[in-house]
């Protein structure tokens, strides 16, 4: 019995397991903001604040980037050599030992059989920690790389982008979803602020980083059910499965089609296997780079990992920072859906200019209002502008432009060249942000307030304009903006 028409089902299932993914990067990434104060305080006690500083501190709240980068530089060898699927199941593993180790770092120091309690910090203590949140940054740079990646290559065009956007929105519930554990793990641990600060120094932290045990878990089992991409497939000559797979998703008559667009860019692959990465011009690798730069740039995850601490700066207590955050999370998530809702009907270009605008008032206002000391509501209102300008704009649309800017020969090269500088811009702006603070909040946002204005620009000259373009299509888009021969018969 044939297919003519495909299985929405079937491909939103596939998706749906992809974007689980996403929820670890968002999980992984702001689990530290509840516990980066704790912890803190828990290796000052131990180190003293000589052997513990504030630029210490930010190193170690943001070495999981460390990873981010490595697991983005290697993505690539990674999607290529084992496959999309199989490097999302090692993502799994790495994301569940990450999340072990960062609650039980003592783990390394093991002597016996016994149970652990746990010890006070020292400097070995401090390197095991940062070691395993370097094993959780690797499967967050994986994950962020691939993750769009997959749910690009089994997507149909016309609902690509609407599909990758979801994963931005896995990442911004991931976040959400950590935020609100947090905040109940630190108001389960005791009846007033004192005794709650307490025991968030000996064992919050510590349930709040565990706590991600259970996505990962999750997220490694359900990998094994679904099906490799079928570019992959292709990729690999296994072209009968990979015309069932696209048969299951979009029909028989449809699967035949794109199969044969797929291989027509294989073969134009090896007929131009010696250019390699810059096959299609340099503009093209430039612009996935850049894209990648100004998603960091901006600052958004400065406000991301230090949440609760720019709360408290705000006059509020440890449990009302707290929910501060989770408010700022749900507005997050609303904006991310208007960039979901959106982006096959407005465009690329359009959403990205209108959130760098947003951001960029949302960030010279609070500027303005750290350099006159206010901090009260408006402060807080300029902060949801500015989150929200970006989750409905920049948070999404970046990734969706990574995963299908690129043509089919070099998407995996491409994509872990964007993604490695996108872990590196965040590791500098995140470890840079204690310290700068330090000299000067408003000048900080300020800094972050220009790169927001510059990256609408990078739009406005630099950014191609993909909706409703096939995969396929990149490879003639950039082609004919480097001054090469078009492919002609590829539609």
């Amino acid at each position: 019995m044939t297919n003519e028409s495909g299985s929405k089902g079937y491909l939103y299932c596939i998706c749906g397991v992809a974007i689980i993914g996403g929820l670890l990067f968002g999980y992984d990434t702001a689990v530290i903001s509840g516990a980066e104060q704790a912890l803190q305080k828990f290796f000052q006690t131990g180190l003293g604040e000589n052997g513990y500083s504030t630029f210490v501190h930010g190193f170690v709240t943001s070495s999981a980037l460390v990873g981010c980068v490595i697991g983005g530089a290697i993505s690539g060898v990674m999607a290529g050599k084992l496959g999309r699927k199989n490097s999302l199941i090692i993502s799994s593993i790495l994301f569940f030992l990450s999340a072990l180790g960062s609650y039980m770092p003592e783990f390394l120091f093991r002597t016996d059989f016994s149970f652990y309690q746990p010890k006070e910090a020292t400097n070995g203590l401090k390197w095991a920690f940062i070691l395993y949140r370097v094993l959780g940054g690797i499967g967050v740079g994986l994950a962020s790389a691939i993750c769009p990646m997959y749910i690009a290559e089994v997507s149909p065009a016309n609902i690509r982008g609407k599909l990758v956007s979801w994963n931005q929105f896995a990442i911004i519930f991931g976040q959400l979803l950590v935020y609100a554990i947090n905040t109940v793990i630190r108001s389960c641990l005791g009846d007033t602020e004192k005794v709650i600060d307490e025991r968030m120094i000996t064992v919050g932290w510590r349930r709040m980083f565990v706590s991600e045990c259970v996505p990962a878990a999750l997220f490694g089992i359900l990998l094994i059910l679904v099906p490799k991409t079928p570019r992959y497939l292709v990729l690999t000559n296994r072209d009968e499965k990979a015309e069932s797979v696209l048969a299951r998703i979009n029909g028989t008559s449809k699967a035949k089609e794109i199969l044969e667009e797929i291989k027509e860019t294989i073969r134009n692959e090896n007929n131009e296997k010696s250019e390699g990465l810059f096959a299609y011009g340099v503009v093209v690798v430039i612009v996935g780079m850049l894209l990648s730069f100004f998603q960091q740039a901006v600052g958004i995850n400065v406000v991301l990992y230090y949440a609760k601490r720019i709360f408290e700066n705000m006059g509020a207590s440890g449990n009302v920072a707290m929910i501060q955050t989770v408010v700022m999370g749900i507005v997050n998530v609303f904006f991310t859906f208007v960039a979901i809702f959106t982006v096959e009907k407005v465009g690329r270009r359009p959403l990205l200019m209108i959130g760098s605008i947003g951001m960029a008032i949302g960030m010279i206002a609070l500027s303005v209002l750290m350099f006159c000391n206010v901090y009260n509501l408006t402060t807080l209102i300029f902060i949801i502008v500015y989150t929200a300008s970006f989750m409905m704009s920049w948070g999404p649309i970046c990734w969706v432009l990574i995963s299908e800017i690129f043509p089919n020969t070099i998407r995996a090269n491409a994509v872990a060249i964007a993604v490695a500088v996108q872990w590196i811009s965040n590791l500098i702006v995140s470890t840079t942000f204690p310290y700068l603070s330090e000299l000067s909040v408003g000048g900080a946002y300020l800094m972050y307030g220009i790169f927001s204005i510059l990256s609408a620009l990078f739009v406005y000259f630099m950014v191609p304009e993909t909706k409703g373009k096939t995969l396929e299509d990149m490879n003639n888009l950039w082609l004919e903006r480097s001054g090469k021969k078009k492919i002609d018969n590829i539609v």
